[in-house]
């Protein structure tokens, strides 16, 4: 059964940053690309490499979507549904997330 989790205050998250949370067993990566409170999740896993560090990786928008770049080669994954453009077999999972109250809240 999946259950909200809360992670932390909006605030807590410097707008066009990465944050990394632990839910259940799995390292998510955070994302808040603006100062709305919108927040996108995505695993923290690189998928080439098996390194924990997207949460690390810089926000960029190309065609309308938002993107993660990952530190490492700079593979970009989609924030909304984690898709890796260079190799769609790379992908990365993807959380559902909402703002309420002011805490980031992450499903799993």
């Amino acid at each position: 059964m999946s259950q909200w989790n809360t992670i932390c205050q909006i605030d807590d998250i410097i707008p066009a940053t990465g944050v990394c949370a632990l839910v259940g067993d799995q390292q998510v990566a955070i994302f808040r690309p603006g100062k709305e409170e919108q927040v996108y999740a995505i695993s923290n896993i690189d998928p080439f490499f098996e390194s924990s560090v997207l949460s690390r990786g810089l926000i960029a928008e190309h065609q309308g979507e938002l993107w993660v770049a990952s530190p490492l080669k700079k593979q970009r994954f989609r924030l909304r549904d984690g898709l890796c453009m260079e190799d769609e077999s790379r992908s990365v999972a993807h959380y559902e997330t909402r703002v309420q109250d002011g805490m980031v809240q992450v499903k799993n």
